[in-house]
């Protein structure tokens, strides 16, 4: 058995020290700002031309990212302090002396307030555009600040939580996206910075209160119109135009069966278009002629079955429009840096290769599945298969459930599932009711009080378990964030079935969830989990720490010290709580981490204890007999 748990810890050591690249920018000769994790965590380089060139631009203590200010060899760079996610914005001169990347005393400061959050949301050239909580510290405003000057411009603080922001080539007009009413929905803002009357300088172009996403609008440029995703109007998220003139919404591109995602070009002539088919990427350039139709030009090839958007970073254009950098993952590709030249006929180039740390790892690639629910839905789930000969320890099987829960799990590199794969478990990675990729219809479907219907999915998974061949009495469930949540409800709920879980920075309480979550995050949440004051009695009959008497699976939690989405106190007392009842419990707290493990030494040193944790109790011998 001890040679075995070292084996486990040599395996994922193996995994999670592989290297991966990310891109966060481009500009217009085709450089790179890229994010790599070769130093543990997420710090800036610059990729140069298709030969590999790295020059590594910063050596901070935390993860960060950064983009250029268009026309000049200077990056904005946002960090924050052990994961606390209080966005600081400092500048770093690409051309300046110095050849060693740069720490964080020899960035020179631009937005900087310890004790609020700047997220910076686009560049201009001269300007950064940001949101900031500072005001009050719940509502986010929009500020434009002048890099040379410091003067700053406040574009919108009418509340709300500002999300993403879209300015005008002329700079005359912002459409700010806020969250809603509805769960899972925003609203388009447009801010006239020249009005003829007051009354027009600020105006909601969506409609107020209804349900839908409106995703990553773009001005087209030269034009007054917006291309936004939505799925105002239909199931699935559709490209469409909105003309400033006459008020009107113009469908472009649709796809009846898949969501899609849209990145005009600067010079509004081109669109790339992601369609997602079952979590995977599926890109394609179109043209957008001068009558406002748009033309399909090519399908972009990618390297496989992987993913361009989150994880990853979005694409995102260079100011000339010529260039796209793309960031890539799939299931046998930690994360590369795509290099698409538009002007040309021929595929990116990868300027990175991070698969070539794997070449001599059995790497486990998903199946896809549709599993019957209990009321007659199917659930989206992947399969990863075992990739051991080790014939005792099969026939176990893990979910990983994702967080959000607006979120979707998709074909990624994923060390942890691999491992689990390697160690012979099957790894069944779902996306359950409210997630997204599915439709409006599904992503809808846990919204407040139908939240144990999520949840009720774990069990239609849990019975779907010997069509696999698997033993059901040996399943384990694994979650980070609501994947959390979702880990301890099935312990809670559903103890009969499942024999341990890990949770990740996961919600132990609703109630005391939204009383402490950062002051800014609470109006969010409230609008998917349902409020304190309207939605009190069911928040506790939902929350995993009202049944805490019922789990009696051993359980391993991690979190955070400075999480400011779950506090470190729902991992607390529901540790406490399980461990007075004489269950077994591991709780692991990193002093240095915020909402999960950013830093690659406290993931080296929580995931193999994890992962031999897993091993321990899904021994052929171990697991709850099933009472139903």
């Amino acid at each position: 058995m001890c040679a075995r748990v070292d084996c486990v810890g040599m395996d994922i050591t193996r995994l999670l020290e592989v290297r991966t690249w990310r891109a966060f920018d481009v500009d217009d000769e085709g450089r790179v700002l890229a994010g790599s994790d070769d130093s543990g965590s997420v710090q800036l380089v610059e990729l140069v031309g298709t030969t590999g060139t790295v020059r590594r631009l910063t050596a901070l203590p935390g993860a960060c990212r950064g983009r250029y200010l268009p026309g000049e060899r200077t990056v904005v760079v946002e960090h924050d302090d052990d994961g606390n996610e209080r966005g600081q914005l400092s500048l770093l001169p690409l051309d300046g002396p110095g050849a060693e990347p740069a720490t964080l005393d020899e960035l020179a400061p631009l937005v900087h307030d310890p004790e609020q959050v700047h997220r910076l949301l686009d560049v201009l050239p001269g300007r950064v555009v940001y949101a900031t909580n500072r005001r009050n510290g719940v509502d986010f405003d929009v500020v434009i600040r002048n890099v040379a000057t410091g003067a700053e411009e406040v574009v919108y603080d009418r509340g709300g939580w500002a999300q993403g922001v879209a300015i005008s080539a002329d700079a005359r007009y912002a459409v700010i996206t806020v969250t809603g009413a509805a769960p899972m929905s925003d609203e388009l803002v447009l801010v006239d910075t020249m009005p003829e009357t007051e009354r027009d300088h600020v105006r909601v172009l969506t409609e107020p209160g209804a349900p839908g996403q409106h995703d990553r609008a773009c001005w087209l440029a030269d034009r007054p119109a917006l291309v936004v995703g939505t799925d105002a109007r239909s199931d699935h998220t559709e490209i469409v135009r909105y003309d400033l003139a006459t008020g009107q919404w113009r469908p472009l591109v649709t796809d009846e069966l898949h969501d899609l995602v849209c990145w005009p070009s600067p010079d509004g002539r081109l669109l790339l278009v992601e369609t997602n088919d079952d979590g995977a990427s599926r890109l394609a350039l179109h043209r957008v002629p001068g009558d406002g139709s748009v033309e399909k030009l090519r399908d972009i090839p990618l390297p496989g079955d992987g993913v361009v958007v989150f994880p990853m970073p979005d694409p995102v254009w260079s100011p000339n429009s010529r260039y796209l950098a793309i960031s890539y993952t799939a299931p046998d590709v930690p994360g590369d840096v795509l290099l698409l030249d538009a002007d040309r006929q021929a595929a990116p180039v990868a300027l990175t290769a991070s698969a070539r740390q794997l070449d001599a790892e059995r790497l486990s690639t998903p199946s896809v599945h549709r599993v019957p629910a209990l009321d007659g839905e199917r659930v989206p789930c992947f399969v990863y298969a075992p990739t051991t000969d080790d014939s005792d320890v099969h026939g176990s099987a893990v979910l990983v459930i994702h967080g959000g829960p607006e979120s979707q799990s998709r074909p990624s590199f994923n060390p942890v599932v691999q491992a689990m794969a390697a160690n012979g478990h099957t790894v069944l990675v779902p996306n359950v009711r409210g997630s997204t990729g599915y439709g409006r219809r599904w992503y809808s479907a846990d919204d407040v009080r139908r939240r144990l219907d999520s949840v009720a999915d774990l069990a239609a998974l849990h019975d779907w378990l010997p069509t696999l061949g698997l033993d059901a009495r040996r399943a384990a469930l694994w979650g980070g964030s609501y994947g959390g949540y979702m880990v301890l409800a099935g312990l809670a709920f559903q103890p009969e079935l499942w024999a341990a879980g890990v949770d990740i920075v996961g919600i132990s309480s609703l109630v005391t969830f939204l009383q402490n979550t950062s002051p800014y995050r609470r109006a969010a949440r409230e609008r998917e989990y349902g409020s304190l004051e309207g939605d009190l009695q069911f928040l506790r009959d939902a929350s995993p720490l009202s049944k805490v008497d019922a789990i009696r699976a051993p359980l391993f939690v991690i979190h955070g010290a400075n999480d400011p989405r779950v506090p470190l106190s729902e991992a607390e007392q529901l540790a406490a709580a399980v461990s007075d009842n004489g269950v077994d419990c591991e709780l692991l707290v990193y002093s240095d981490e915020g909402h999960g493990l950013a830093k690659r030494p406290n993931r080296l040193d929580a995931y193999p204890k994890a992962l031999s944790f897993l091993l321990r109790h899904l021994e052929p011998s171990r697991g709850p007999e099933r009472t139903h």
